[in-house]
């Protein structure tokens, strides 16, 4: 049976509806009371005719921040679907959270892989999607992909804050088994393209063994919540998943609890970050650091530093050492400013049996507006965000209750090694002799840990020695 598009849209959102967007991970609000406006809405068909699929665009006033929620709506119960139930309406019509429903997967997929449009005006059964009406509407573009695969089940990444991922099985027309897609639903949006599409997008098409292949992307545009504007953006992003796989946190853990090297790991690693990095400066444009870029990116360290003596007043007394360093790397030598990942650690990376090292998530740090995001950066960032991951590790092991002082002075040795490595395979493959950069690229560790002492003071205050001791080793080492 047929759900027509409206069953589920009105003017005002239900408190059921506040209520669930409340319990996301993904939604940004502290606020009980948030001020929720729906304020945009795209459709996509559902070829089956069987479920209605309505993409919403939902401003929370009490933030400033837009997202994206897709819905379904089902006559009978989606099997399976009790976690991912919105709400239920009073006509019995089933309200699900859009990427745990196969039919929105279905649906997306098939319009990034077709370059279908979808806009605010329902289409007529078995038809083309009308257009917008100049609001709200969505258009998917392909990537180098077989276009008639079909979908064959399903399911939605588990652990994510910031975004949705779905898992999606394809098979080939034939029925042998495609490539299995992933495609992330961005859940907060801004105008301009999301770096994660643009940048990986180039990566792949370059040829990179270091990124997943790109499938495609969806864009749309809105009326933007402030001005009424018309602003265009990044709504998601689809790309070849590779299953059976551990992330590089997992592995470089599992090694360093076993006592096992991980010299030659993080030296492949080393050599897979710069090679990314010299293909980034080569796809797109670099430029000298300029004063107003060194004061834009001090004034954000000066801030990060306020932000975690606030946050751990036992750190105050590095308040000097720390402002000494970032005058130092105010002093020296700056290299060209360039893309860059943005928010790189092990986490981010895929240990894939026979390819390597895979890197993900080019999205940069989620809370920045993505303008920030998107303009050149120091390649040394990524540099100093993977040293911290290693430091990470070695606190990880030396603050679990059992440790010993054994087991922790050894995690210690095994993360100098590693962090080692990482920087001799790095310099191997750039050319770059990072000795001349060693004050900035301590400035910009210091940074990272800055920022992790805060983010652990308020939400994992059992790990807050961890960057709180790397902040008293990185302000004094001796230079």
């Amino acid at each position: 049976m047929s759900v027509p598009a409206t069953a589920f849209r009105s003017d005002a959102l239900s408190g059921a509806f506040t209520d669930w967007m409340r319990t996301r991970r993904w939604f940004r609000a502290t606020a009980s009371n948030p001020a929720l406006t729906r304020v945009g809405v795209w459709v996509l068909p559902d070829p089956k005719h069987q479920v209605a699929i309505e993409v919403h665009l939902v401003h929370d006033a009490t933030t400033d921040v837009l997202y994206q929620v897709p819905l379904t709506a089902r006559t009978a119960p989606l099997l399976g679907g009790e976690d991912a139930l919105v709400e239920q309406l009073p006509d019995g019509v089933s309200v699900y959270d859009g990427p745990h429903d196969p039919a929105f997967a279905r649906a997306l997929l098939t319009m990034i892989l077709t370059g279908g449009r979808a806009g605010d005006v329902e289409p007529a059964e078995g038809g083309s999607p009308a257009p917008s009406d100049g609001r709200t509407s969505a258009v998917g573009r392909h990537g180098h992909v077989d276009t008639a695969v079909r979908v064959v089940g399903s399911h939605v990444l588990r652990g994510e804050q910031s975004n949705t991922s779905i898992i999606i099985e394809t098979v080939h027309p034939n029925g042998k088994p495609a490539t299995p897609v992933i495609c992330k639903v961005f859940r907060a949006l801004s105008p301009g393209d999301n770096p994660d599409v643009v940048i990986q997008s180039a990566l792949s098409d370059a040829g990179s063994r270091f990124v997943p292949r790109t499938i495609g992307h969806v864009e749309g545009a809105w009326a933007d919540p402030a001005t009424a504007s018309r602003v265009e953006g990044s709504l998601a992003f689809a790309q070849e998943f590779i299953p059976d796989v551990e992330d590089a946190w997992r592995v470089a853990l599992r090694a360093a609890e076993h006592g096992e090297s991980f010299r030659d790991a993080a030296s492949a690693l080393g050599e897979a970050t710069a090679a990314i990095h010299v293909e980034l400066a080569r796809l797109f444009d670099t430029r000298r650091a300029s004063a107003s870029d060194v004061e834009a990116v001090l004034t954000s360290m000066r801030t990060r530093a306020a932000q975690a003596f606030a946050d751990a007043p036992a750190l105050a007394g590095e308040r000097d050492a720390v402002a000494a360093v970032q005058r130092a790397a105010e002093d020296a030598a700056w290299p060209e400013l360039q893309r860059i990942h943005g928010d790189y650690h092990l986490g981010q990376v895929l240990a894939v049996p026979g390819r390597g090292w895979v890197v993900l998530d080019f999205e940069g740090e989620p809370l920045r507006p993505i303008a920030e995001r998107s303009e050149p950066d120091l390649a040394l960032r990524d540099v100093a965000g993977m040293l911290r991951s290693f430091d990470y590790v070695a606190g990880s092991i030396s603050s679990a209750e059992q440790a010993t002082a054994e087991q922790s002075e050894a995690a210690r040795a095994w993360a100098d090694e590693a962090r080692a490595a990482f920087l001799e395979g790095y310099a191997a493959r750039s050319g770059l002799d990072l000795r001349t950069q060693q004050v900035l690229l301590d400035a910009l560790e210091l940074d990272k840990a800055l920022y992790e002492v805060s983010y652990e003071a308020q939400n994992r205050p059992t790990w807050l020695p961890i960057p709180a001791t790397a902040v008293r080793t990185l302000a004094h080492r001796a230079r």
